[in-house]
């Protein structure tokens, strides 16, 4: 993975990636937040495997960030349905 992919990574999560005030869903939010992610990357001209190839799964790394943030603040996220 290029440097330039992970540090786009890296800011976008750090920026994007925070305490909600309300509980969330986790999963459905990170669903949000990897499609908003692969756009970004893709307008930054950052190919999705580029990125994937490091991380995995994009949608995936999100949701365990969210729910660390969720936890360390001792906020709540509700159940997915």
């Amino acid at each position: 993975m290029s440097e330039h992919a992970i540090e786009f990574l890296r800011g976008w999560i750090g920026e994007k990636v925070h305490c909600q005030h309300e509980p969330i869903k986790i999963d459905k939010h990170a669903e949000t937040l990897a499609k908003e992610c692969c756009a970004k990357a893709a307008e930054a001209g950052i190919l999705l495997e580029d990125i994937q190839e490091e991380v995995g799964d994009i949608q995936e790394l999100i949701a365990s960030r969210l729910a660390e943030v969720v936890e360390e603040s001792g906020g709540e996220a509700k159940p997915s349905e």
